[in-house]
Parts: C-alpha cells; sequence; structure tokens
C-alpha cells in the first residue's frame, strides 16, 4: 500500500504545479489540477451528448492526461521547442510499483496518441477547459484572450467540442450567475 499513498501524494504535487500559458495572457491563473478537475467536468458533458464513447474511459483519461507533469511542470508551446520532457519516463516511474500502474500508463498513451473517440474528445475537453477561462476574461474586459481565442477554437477536432464551443462562445460568463440574480 505504501506504493499508492506515494502515487497519490505524487498525483497530489498538482495542486502546486502552475500552468504556464497563463504567463503569456498577463491576467489568469490556475494549477494543474484545477485544470484537470475542469476537462474531467467537461469530459462528463461530452460523454452525455455522445452516449457512444466510453465514458468511463473518457473521465480517466482526463483525470490523469497531465499526472507526468508532477514530475515534468507543465512546458507551454513556447518552451517545448526548446526543452523536452521524458513525459514517458516519468509515466513509468510513477506508475511502475502501483498495482493498476499498467492502466494508468495506458490510458495517458492513448490520450497522446489521440486516435480513439474518447482520446479526441478528451484533447478537446483540454482545449475547451482554457477556450472558457479565455472568453471569461474577455468578457470582463481583457484584451490578449481575444488573440488566443480564434487560435485555440482552431485546435477543436470533434464535432461535441464544435457545439461546445459555439454554446460557450454565445454566452456571457456570468450568464448562469445573471439568469439568478435576486435584490
Amino acid at each position: 500500500m505504501c506504493s499508492i499513498a506515494k502515487f497519490l501524494f505524487e498525483a497530489r504535487m498538482l495542486k502546486e504545479i502552475p500552468r504556464s500559458g497563463y504567463h503569456f495572457l498577463g491576467s489568469g491563473r490556475e494549477s494543474v489540477a484545477e485544470h484537470s478537475f475542469m476537462i474531467t467536468l467537461i469530459a462528463y458533458a461530452m460523454a452525455e451528448i455522445r452516449p457512444e464513447a466510453d465514458a468511463l474511459k473518457l473521465l480517466r483519461m482526463c483525470l490523469l492526461h497531465d499526472l507526468p507533469e508532477a514530475r515534468t511542470g507543465d512546458l507551454n508551446y513556447v518552451q517545448k521547442q526548446y526543452v523536452t520532457a521524458l513525459e514517458q519516463k516519468a509515466v513509468e516511474d510513477s506508475t511502475r510499483d502501483i498495482p493498476f500502474g499498467t492502466s494508468v500508463a495506458e490510458l495517458i498513451r492513448e490520450f497522446n496518441e489521440g486516435k480513439s473517440l474518447e482520446s479526441r474528445l478528451a484533447k478537446d475537453a483540454d482545449q475547451i477547459a482554457f477556450i472558457l477561462d479565455l472568453k471569461a476574461l474577455s468578457d470582463i474586459g481583457h484584451r490578449p484572450p481575444r488573440k488566443w481565442l480564434p487560435i485555440v477554437l482552431g485546435r477543436i477536432q470533434t464535432r461535441t467540442g464544435k457545439y461546445l464551443c459555439e454554446q460557450i462562445m454565445e454566452t456571457g460568463w456570468d450568464a448562469w450567475w445573471m439568469e439568478n440574480y435576486m435584490e
């Protein structure tokens, strides 16, 4: 059981690791763990929209996709041009001694390959989480996200992801609040 405890402490580190892309926006912040929660929630909605997707696999994939960042840190697109994270080694080392390590490693591998329906939905959820942040920042007056939105929207692959993005772009970040606002 000690190996599982170590694995959980390692995963806990994701709460402490900031997502590095926000530095370029000039506003916003998020930990890797917060990001993982958000994309898992988005994936839940996607699984409800696409019942042919294996919901459990999709949710697990989203929950685990950034686990290697507990060892490698979060590298943004610019940093990845100069630094190569040994993600496969990080996955192997973090899962070697846990009884379900093969399952974890397989889910991360499948996510990275992006070939299955679930991995394509998970990759879209990964981008949609960022789109939600960009849209919210834009809605409250930050200008840099307006440059980024078309780029990130262009990364969406699935019809489900495109449908959700259309809804997001047509909805104010505070619409849920304003609908229920009472004095």
